[in-house]
């Protein structure tokens, strides 16, 4: 396993959520920090929280190229780059799919995944990495409504391992976690977010809903892990198996 000591990590989506969770805890193992999100507001709000340390803010649009290619320019050379930013997923059974919709989400998250990819190769320093997020729905979508957020988190897995042998040695993984209690989930389902998450909780194995702070290891696991490339990491508290 290698230091992350000085090395300088580009997180996108990293002003809330999981990617915040990420930058927190790679700041504590030494890295040098560059969180990326569209909400200069928000990216101000995460820097005051994180508090003194390396770390810069970026405000870019994933859905946006040219955001995309001025933020890699604006950050400089790097060792890992983290993608953890995302949208709600559309829930519309199949028969009443709004398409501009899904398209966005699409875009949002599957086709920015494939514009980072695109320009990180640029700056991605030699022995560094990419790691993506898919996520529990490919395992267990919800009936109905999600057909779509399924087969976007499920083609993560052979966007990554097709990635891995194309940019070998630099090595490409995702992550996919369970459900995790993020500010996403707010906007999801309000105030119902408590009795879903008590309902679920009382379910998985692990006996609650994750935290930020539980998944940020599978990161920098895969960080620091020059062996692994091509996988992905289930770290979801046994949801998969019930």
């Amino acid at each position: 396993m290698t230091s992350l000591t000085g090395k300088k990590i580009i997180v996108v989506g990293g002003s809330s959520g999981i990617g915040f969770g990420v930058a927190a805890t790679a700041l504590e193992h030494g890295a040098e920090v560059v969180i990326v999100g569209r909400s200069e507001d928000k990216l101000k709000a995460a820097e005051e929280r994180l508090g003194a340390g390396h770390m810069t803010a970026i405000a870019a649009d994933m859905a946006n190229e040219a955001d995309v290619s001025r933020m890699f320019e604006q950050a400089g050379a790097f060792d890992h780059l983290v993608a953890t930013a995302g949208t709600p997923p559309p829930n519309d059974p199949i028969g009443e799919t709004d398409m501009d919709f899904a398209r966005g989400f699409v875009d949002g998250k599957l086709i920015g995944s494939v514009m980072l990819a695109k320009h990180a190769v640029r700056k991605l320093n030699k022995g560094g990495s990419m790691i993506f997020t898919s996520g529990i729905n490919k395992d267990r979508p919800p009936v109905p409504g999600g057909a779509v957020v399924a087969a976007v988190a499920g083609s993560f897995t052979y966007f990554a391992r097709a990635l891995a042998l194309e940019l070998a040695p630099t090595r490409v993984n995702i992550v996919s976690p369970g459900w995790v209690d993020t500010e996403m989930w707010d906007e999801i389902v309000g105030e119902a977010k408590t009795g879903y998450f008590e309902q679920m909780g009382g379910r998985i194995p692990a006996g609650r809903i994750a935290r930020p702070a539980d998944i940020a290891p599978a990161y920098l696991y895969l960080m620091q892990n020059e062996f692994m490339t091509g996988e992905t990491v289930h770290i979801d508290g046994g949801q998969r198996l019930v």
